[in-house]
């Protein structure tokens, strides 16, 4: 979806330069999800299990 692509890029241009290691390691544990666990994720469809993944879905969707 092109959309959880520009989601994704804002993120990368805009908060990981900053983000501290461990927000970094989350991110890219969510990228490695399989794409229909990320799109439960990203539409909130289903949260996630990982805190840490929680964390950064939420900041992704702007509820943190």
């Amino acid at each position: 979806m092109r959309e959880l692509d520009v989601l994704l890029l804002s993120y990368l241009e805009n908060a990981w330069p900053d983000a501290p290691p461990r927000e970094k390691a989350a991110f890219e544990a969510l990228l490695a999800l399989p794409d229909p666990e990320l799109l439960g994720y990203l539409l909130y469809r289903q949260p996630p299990e990982s805190p840490a993944i929680a964390r950064i879905v939420h900041k992704l969707l702007g509820d943190a």
